[in-house]
Parts: C-alpha cells; sequence; structure tokens
C-alpha cells in the first residue's frame, strides 16, 4: 500500500472516511466521488488551476469515443513489461490511460494525481479502483520509493520529485508529442506552422534514459464538435487567434496524425 503524506507537514496520513487526516490534526475531506484534494492554498497559482470544466469535459468526450485507444494499448504493453505493483500517473487529467492501464494490470495498485480538480473529480467518477487526488507533480504527497512506476503524458517532467517517490530501478514513462504531432489541426489554426527543432528527450539527475520508441497513427474526425474537442485538449486551445479559432470553428472534418515520444527512464 502507497504511503500518502501530509501536504501542511509531511506527516503520514491516515486514509479513512470522511476524512483522512495526519497525528499533526490537518485533515483532507474525501469528496463524495472518492478523490482527496491535497492541493494547498500556497501550493495554487489560480483560484483553479489546471484545466477547466469545458477543457476536461472535451477531453473526456474525444478520448471515450476511442480515437487515442492506440496509444493506451501501447502504454499497457510497455507498463505491463515492468510488472508493477504501484503505478502513479502524474497529470492524470480525467483519467482515460490509467483507467485503461486498469483492465490490462487489475492487481496494480494505481494512482492519478493532477492539479485540476475538475478532472480529478471525473476521473474519480469513472474509476472507483483507482486513487484519485488534486496535487502537484512538484510536491508529490507521497512517501520516497512508493512506486514502481511513474507516467508523465503529455505533463510535467518533475524529475527530482518523480526519481524521490521511485523505487530504485523503477521506471519513469515520459510521453512528449513529437514533431508530427496534430499538423493537421496546427495547419488549420495557425497562418503557418512553425518548424522548431525540440528536444524530446534530455538527461534528467537520477535517470539512465534506455529508448526511446515513436507511437504513431492516423485518425479521421467526421463532425466539427470533435475537431473542437481535440482543439480544447491541447495547449494550443489558448494560444491561438480568433482567426484561428473561426476557422476551427468552420472545419467540418479533419484527418490528422498522433505522433508521440516514448521515453524509458530507469532510476538509478
Amino acid at each position: 500500500m502507497v504511503r500518502t503524506l501530509c501536504p501542511v507537514c509531511g506527516q503520514p496520513l491516515t486514509m479513512e472516511k470522511p476524512a483522512w487526516h495526519c497525528d499533526a490534526g490537518h485533515s483532507f475531506d474525501v469528496a463524495r466521488q472518492g478523490y482527496v484534494n491535497l492541493l494547498t492554498v500556497d501550493r495554487k497559482h489560480s483560484k483553479q488551476p489546471g484545466d477547466s470544466t469545458a477543457q476536461v469535459e472535451a477531453r473526456r468526450a474525444f478520448l471515450s469515443a476511442g480515437y487515442y485507444a492506440p496509444m493506451a494499448a501501447q502504454l499497457a504493453e510497455i507498463v505491463a513489461g515492468e510488472r508493477p505493483r504501484t503505478i502513479l500517473d502524474a497529470g492524470c487529467g480525467e483519467g482515460y490511460y490509467l483507467t485503461e492501464l486498469g483492465k490490462a494490470l487489475p492487481e496494480t495498485e494505481r494512482w492519478g494525481i493532477d492539479i485540476s480538480r475538475e478532472a480529478v473529480r471525473r476521473a474519480a467518477g469513472r474509476d472507483k479502483q483507482a486513487h484519485w487526488l488534486t496535487a502537484t507533480a512538484a510536491h508529490l504527497p507521497f512517501a520516497d520509493g512508493s512506486f514502481d512506476c511513474v507516467l508523465s503524458l503529455f505533463a510535467l517532467t518533475a524529475a527530482e520529485e518523480f526519481h524521490r517517490v521511485l523505487r530504485p530501478g523503477g521506471l519513469f514513462l515520459q510521453v512528449v508529442a513529437g514533431p508530427d504531432h496534430l499538423r493537421g489541426l496546427r495547419n488549420i489554426i495557425y497562418d503557418t506552422v512553425a518548424e522548431r527543432e525540440k528536444e524530446r528527450s534530455r538527461p534528467l539527475p537520477g535517470f539512465v534514459l534506455e529508448r526511446s520508441e515513436t507511437v504513431e497513427f492516423s485518425f479521421t474526425l467526421t463532425e466539427n464538435s470533435r475537431v473542437l474537442e481535440l482543439l480544447a485538449m491541447t495547449p494550443h486551445f489558448m494560444r491561438i487567434s480568433k482567426a484561428g479559432a473561426d476557422r476551427a470553428r468552420a472545419a467540418e472534418g479533419l484527418t490528422d496524425t498522433f505522433q508521440a515520444v516514448c521515453n524509458h527512464y530507469r532510476a538509478i
């Protein structure tokens, strides 16, 4: 069983309903959906950090439709090879990938954290077998060496914290966008698509990079609503101009490419 720590004082938390608590008297309510909010006010950068309700709903609808199922299948294959007892998805969003992992690894203890309370609320609603927390990857509320595997899918890489909560020899699987990821969408929303060289993997303290592999597949959206859902779940949603947003709203459909680089880092 993973040991959780109080985000205020760092003491172990006793995980009971209706509230988790530490010996110092700090208490955190278990929400009706089953998740616990361990994101303290001093670690918030805004009143409601992370994805908004609209973004979370868009991501849930899009991923639930199965467009990214090949990525989930590849993830399950990679992680199953580790035979992990414990997994952390750091930046779990609304829980799609960790829930899919549960189907392949039903005996594995699964934990998901995200700074978006709205995302975690929906994750807890869709999968009652996993543990869901509102928390930040920069200050993980777990004891040292708690996990056999840490995942970061299109999310923050907090290398020092990930290394701390991984057991020696544990796997950190980092998934980042490849250079051709969603090029079709980018061609719609931007006047010109910048061709920038971007480092897809880099040395991380405490880890050795064992290998990198690319996951790539195409998908087709036949409705504008799906195009808008896809846009809302990407960082482009907050960056594009009004003209780019108008072009997205006018798009009747889209055939595009999913491309991600999976970096396998081993804790040393």
